[in-house]
């Protein structure tokens, strides 16, 4: 799954991702890919204070293999369903 979309930024240098965020989950983890193409993932951290934030942002630069700069959140900092920017 992710591979998919490393090779999508390395080919186009930026995707958007939709994200739904299930926050307290035992760990960190991309569940799936959902069909309208938004990807359900775990995270540890609680949701409060910006904490599944900071989290989510610090997973998906590691997943990508990518500095947390890179990593944006465009819309839905305060909701389950977010909007990122990844960059190259």
């Amino acid at each position: 799954m992710i591979n998919e979309l490393i090779n999508k930024i390395d080919k186009e240098g930026e995707t958007y991702l939709r994200i739904k965020v299930r926050p307290n989950a035992s760990r960190n983890e991309v569940r799936e890919e959902m069909g309208d193409g938004t990807w359900k993932i775990n995270i540890a951290a609680v949701a409060e204070r910006g904490k599944a934030n900071e989290e989510l942002i610090k997973f998906l630069a590691k997943e990508f293999k990518l500095r947390k700069e890179n990593v944006k959140i465009i819309s839905g900092a305060g909701e389950h369903i977010k909007l990122i920017k990844i960059i190259k």
